[in-house]
This record gives C-alpha cells, structure tokens and sequence, in this order.
C-alpha cells in the first residue's frame, strides 16, 4: 500500500514498522508532528515530555531496558538534550535507539539555524540523513538495526524542507521485535574508571561505523552524462542539486553522513574533474573532504547563510536564474506575526508595556511576538530576568525587570529558573502566562493540561503550587483580558524587594475546551462590533494589537471582522468613548 505523506508522518511509520515500543519528545517545530503521529499508534507508549533532555533520557531508560526507543526534538531541543547524549554515546544502548534531530534552516520557527550534523561527529555517534518521505520511513528501520549492530545511538537529521514535505511512500508491515534482556552492565554506570574503557570502544566502533559508510547502499553514485562535475550532497540539498543538474553531472548522495565514507568519495572525486560539496548551514562535509586532502568546491560557492533552494543552488553554481515576476519590494509592507484574535495574552502586554521602566525578558513561544526586549532560550525569561536585575541594582540604575514565559515553558526549564531568583534574593517580578496548553507549536499537552499525548487523563501540576513549593512567598493569579485586574497585579507584584510570581491564566484563543474549561472559564466567546455613531477614530483600540480591529482611513473609523473577533474584551475596555459592545446588543 503507498500513501502520501509528510517525512514527519513518515518517520512515525518507519519507527511502528521498526518495533518500537516507547517515544518521547517535546513540541517543537519542524518536528512536532513526529511525536504526534506516533501516537496514533497503539503499539507505541508515546509522551510529552517536560523538555528535551528528560525525553531523551527516557527513552535511555526503555532502550536500556530492551525496547527499541525514540527521542524526537527539533534543533534547539538538542542544546537541552545534550547533557545525556555525549554519555550515551559512551555507554552505548541494548534495545535500539534513535534520536529524531529536526534541524531550520532558513529560522521558519527558530532562534537561531545552528547545525546539528555537528553534535554527531562531537557525540561520537552514527548518522543517517534522510532527503524525502521513502527514505525518512525506510531509513529508520535500518537505524535501529544499526544502532542494535554497532551499540551506538543513532542520530536521525532532517530539515524543516525534508519534515514537511510530501510524497509517496510505500508502506510495509510492523515487525515485532524481542524485549532485549536487560543485563547489569559496567557500561550502563559511567564512572571515570568505567567511562577511560568505554572511550577506547568508542573509538573503535566510529572505524567500524566509517567502513560500513563506505560500504553501505545508503551512500551511493550516481553517474550523469558528464564526469566533469561531480557533487556529493545529502538530504534535501541533494534534491536542489538534482534539480538544478538533472543527469547532466554525476552524484554521491549519501544517507549515512557521519562518518563520513572519505574512501568511497576519494574514489568518486578522482573520477571526477570537479568536486562540487552542495550542503545547508555550515561546511560540514565540506570540513571533513578538504581535511582528507581532496579538492572540492562548497561555501566558496554556496551560502552558508539560510535555506537553500533551487533557485540559491542555480544561481551561486550556474550563474543563471529563473525568470520570476518583478515588483517594487519597496511598497510592500512589513507585516510581522502578532498575537491571535482574543489572545489571552494581549491583555497582561498591552498593560505592562505601559510602564516605561521596565525592562521585559521573555522566552520562546506565542508570547514572544509581544512587545519585549530580550528573549534567549527556553527557560531564559526568568533567569535572564534576575541576572540582569542584580545588575541594575548594584549601579543604581532604577529599572525593574519582568521575566515572562508560558505553561509549557515553566515545566519545560522554567521552574529551575525560578528558584534560581529565589534562591538568590532576587526582587524580579517573574510571569507565567498559562494559556491552558501548548500553544505555539499546535496544542499539545503539558503537565498542567490534564492530558497525556494518547489523549489518557493525566495528573494536572498547578503552576501556582509549584511557584510556592519552591519558596515564593508573593503569587496572585489573573484574568489577563481584566485590564484593571492585570494593572493591579504588576504594580503589586513590583512593590516587594523579594520575588513575587503572577500567573495569568485563560485558555489559547484556538484551544479546544475541555470540560474542566468549561467548567472553569464558561461559555465565554462571542462577537463585538463597533458602534460607528461612537467610534471617534482615535486608534486606542488598534494599539492593543488585535489582528480583528480595522482602521479605514476613509471614513476615519474603526470595523472588527467577525471571523476573527472571540469577544475577549480587550477593546471594548480601552475604548474612551463605549462604542465597542457585544453583537445583538
């Protein structure tokens, strides 16, 4: 049977049909949709995860303990995840296990395009990189037989362009694999004595690993009409490659990048007059071909900045490009993201960014396309938030600091960052804006949403509870769409010299309401329209940012679009004149 899919979708696929029992992850695009449709499968005990590094440790747990396991993140999850991948990749595994690694280039939903090919080779760990749908779900089962072969995890790259693109996949049959004993080992305890052993195996697994690159069928030549150019590619650039080349030039396309198979493209470049390194990011390979002493020609070339296309890979090697419609970038406006319709987190924004001095530090999700001034990583709003308050303390300087962040985020490395401020004294006023769910990254569970990732009821942690089992004397909890309640809060909150936590808490304008929000929140959505008899144009309403309000400059009034408006009431109470009310009334 062949069905269409995503890699994402596929890769879930490939890793039912592989045997696994167990996955975790943490929501992050491009990768999210891994963990979700694994899921879906009744085999596979799927979760979220708090963060990255306790999905992946996890899933250590279940490899140790004989089951074939995953661990699904996207990039930047990989930083957090970091900490047990560099002693997995010492200690080896028992059951197979594979760490689904989604790289963006091109920063579609990112902080940064950092290129994770690099944690394989600092790991010591195998790689394989999958360039379509096909290759995602069949490249997984040969993980697993390679991770069980060589006693290594594996480390499964893909791209934004590779996760969520489609074509057609062949599907197979789930093969049930054994429970692996589990055994006490040495290995599972690396103690320096332990680990100095383990790094000599280390080593010679990555010569092992190198002969099979060379010799395996994932990596392989393709010859064109011309041998003067030949191009040694891998994932989605190798598709751009193609398409930018056709069968004009010769390719070695590998799916085993790390390590490298150096003999088999010393053999390919020596049959070539020109060796071409087409890649994303960073000159990984690249690096690794001029350092065995063969001549190629990469980021000489080729941007090392952003996603490639084939249009970039056309222009930078051919020198020609596609004809395309021309028109005056100059009268286009920027339109950057803003906060949906009825956002619970509009209010609490449109109140604190009042004061002007406040420094606000904020984190990675839906929040951060609000007004703020320093945003680093997950968990940095609050940590951030204290560092940068010791510091205007200590020369004088007035300004307070407000460290803000989401649900997920608190669970995800929130909470340490918290007692980070409380530990030390702090007198920041740190924020959780509890939106009921995950927000940006579509809705996924979390510890305080009552539901795990296969839809089973789960226990709910209390944010606020939580705040002051840590030792935070100063909580209040908020409806973020009451301005005056949100005004009151901020001013309580920056009123102690101690560190005090307001939690506002309303659910994702798009969320689905459970029965507990309903039971909480009510009936609550509805529609607002504007009284034009009223409206005196003066915009206050369009400063709250709402993507539902519309200025005309013709008639100097303001309309709200009914297909957006959820009756938040945001509008309705910085409206000077009362001209915002409720549809029917």
């Amino acid at each position: 049977m062949k069905q269409l899919l995503t890699a994402n979708e596929a890769v879930a696929r490939g890793a039912w049909e592989a045997g696994v029992k167990f996955s975790s992850a943490y929501p992050g695009t491009p990768s999210t949709e891994i963990l979700e449709n694994l899921s879906t499968y009744p085999e596979i005990n799927s979760e979220w995860a708090p963060n990255e590094k306790v999905a992946l440790e996890a899933a250590i747990g279940a490899a140790f303990a004989g089951a074939r396991a995953t661990a699904s993140m996207k990039h930047v999850g990989l930083n957090v995840a970091a900490d047990p991948l560099f002693t997995l990749g010492y200690t080896g595994v028992n059951a197979g296990l594979v760490i689904i690694n989604a790289d963006d280039p091109g920063l579609h939903s990112s902080q940064d395009e950092q290129d994770n090919r690099y944690y394989a080779r600092a790991a010591k760990v195998g790689m394989l990189e999958p360039s379509d749908s096909q290759e995602a779900k069949d490249m997984m089962k040969i993980a697993f037989e390679l991770s069980e072969k060589y006693d290594t995890p594996i480390l499964f790259r893909m791209t934004t362009r590779v996760c969520h693109s489609k074509s057609i996949v062949e599907l197979g049959e789930r093969k049930e694999v054994p429970f692996v004993p589990y055994v006490k080992k040495d290995k599972f305890n690396p103690v320096p004595a332990i680990s100095k052993v383990l790094h000599t195996k280390v080593e010679e697994r990555l010569k092992k690993l190198e002969e099979f690159s060379n010799s395996t069928e994932l990596n392989y030549i393709e010859w064109g009409k011309d041998r003067k150019i030949g191009v040694v590619s891998a994932g989605i650039a190798y598709q751009y490659a193609k398409e930018v080349y056709g069968d004009s030039v010769s390719y070695l396309k590998l799916g085993f990048t790390f390590p490298m198979p150096i003999q088999k493209i010393r053999e390919f470049a020596s049959q070539v007059e020109t060796l071409i390194v087409v890649e994303e990011l960073e000159p990984f390979m690249e690096d690794i071909i001029k350092a065995a002493g063969i001549p190629c020609i990469g980021k000489a070339k080729i941007p090392i900045e952003g996603e490639l296309n084939p249009d970039i890979v056309r222009k930078a090697l051919i020198g020609t490009e596609n004809k395309t419609i021309q028109y005056d970038r100059s009268v286009v406006a920027d339109r950057p993201p803003v906060l949906c319709a009825g956002c619970p987190h509009r209010g609490f924004f449109y109140e604190l960014n009042k004061l002007k001095n406040v420094v606000v530090t904020s984190d990675i999700g839906c929040y951060g396309l609000a007004p703020k001034d320093i945003a680093i990583c997950m968990g940095g709003g609050f940590s951030v938030a204290h560092g940068a308050q010791k510091v205007f303390n200590m020369v004088g300087d007035g300004r307070r600091c407000v460290g803000v962040m989401g649900d997920s985020t608190f669970f995800h490395s929130g909470m340490t960052s918290m007692l980070e401020a409380v530990y030390n004294n702090s007198n920041v006023l740190l924020v959780v804006l509890d939106n009921r769910i995950t927000g940006m990254t579509g809705h996924q569970e979390n510890p305080g949403s009552g539901f795990t990732a296969m839809e089973q009821e789960a226990n709910i942690t209390d944010v606020a509870e939580v705040a002051k089992a840590l030792g935070v004397k100063h909580i209040k909890t908020v409806n973020p769409l009451n301005l005056s309640e949100v005004k009151d809060a901020i001013q309580w909150g920056l009123g102690f010299d101690t560190p005090a936590v307001i939690v506002t808490r309303w659910p994702c304008a798009l969320k689905k309401l459970s029965e507990a929000d309903k039971k909480e929140f009510g009936n609550y959505k509805t529609i607002n329209k504007v009284d034009a008899d009223k409206c005196i144009g003066c915009k206050m309403c369009v400063k709250t940012g709402c993507p539902a309000l519309e200025y005309h400059s013709d008639t100097k009034k303001v309309t709200i679009d009914r297909n957006q408006c959820l009756g938040c009431d945001v509008c309705v109470q910085v409206c000077p004149k009362n001209a915002i009310v409720r549809e029917g009334k």
